[in-house]
């Protein structure tokens, strides 16, 4: 067996800072996160899933039930009247890993889609005092995937990775 031993300090200095980055990957994953995020938004922005898929547009029926509220959308199909879905998308790095996406209660629903009926009915009085049973959601919701890796995203992580190690390797960068 053959051994060698490396013992210049750019070298040294060079691994010390590759097994520091290895360590604690937050800033990696702050990145990311960032990437993603700005991803997303631009997903809303040109109403399409991460793979450039544009998304289902708005039924017949949606379409009514905003005019009968008096509202006009303003963007694609999942940037509603308040908008509040697509300005809440962030992130949450950790040493070993990124999560992004939406704290709105409906978010998985858009995201996955949802059958007539799928979460039960409501069943009341209205303002004018009538009986009504409404199905939750009252119609199809097609699923709308707004979160993922796309391929353009898959080069923008990658190439964050590679500035990351190169970066680390670098003596006296960190």
């Amino acid at each position: 067996m053959i051994r060698v031993d490396v013992t210049t300090d750019e070298l040294s200095l060079a691994l010390a800072g590759l097994g520091e980055a290895y360590s604690d990957l937050t800033e990696l994953m702050q990145t990311i996160g960032d990437d993603m995020v700005n991803s997303t938004e631009e997903n809303f922005k040109e109403g399409r899933d991460p793979d450039g898929t544009p998304w289902a547009p708005r039924s017949p029926v949606t379409l009514a039930q905003y005019a009968a509220r008096g509202e006009k959308p303003k963007g694609g199909p999942l940037v509603g009247v308040s908008k509040a879905l697509s300005s809440t998308i962030s992130y949450e790095a950790r040493s070993d890993g990124v999560e992004w996406g939406s704290n709105m209660i409906y978010a998985a629903v858009m995201q996955f889609g949802a059958k007539q009926g799928a979460f039960g009915a409501r069943i009341g009085k209205d303002k004018n005092g009538r009986d009504y049973f409404m199905t939750m959601p009252w119609g199809d919701i097609p699923a709308r995937p707004f979160l993922g890796i796309g391929t353009e995203d898959e080069k923008a992580i990658l190439e964050a990775i590679e500035d990351y190690l190169k970066d680390a390797a670098q003596p006296g960068a960190q």
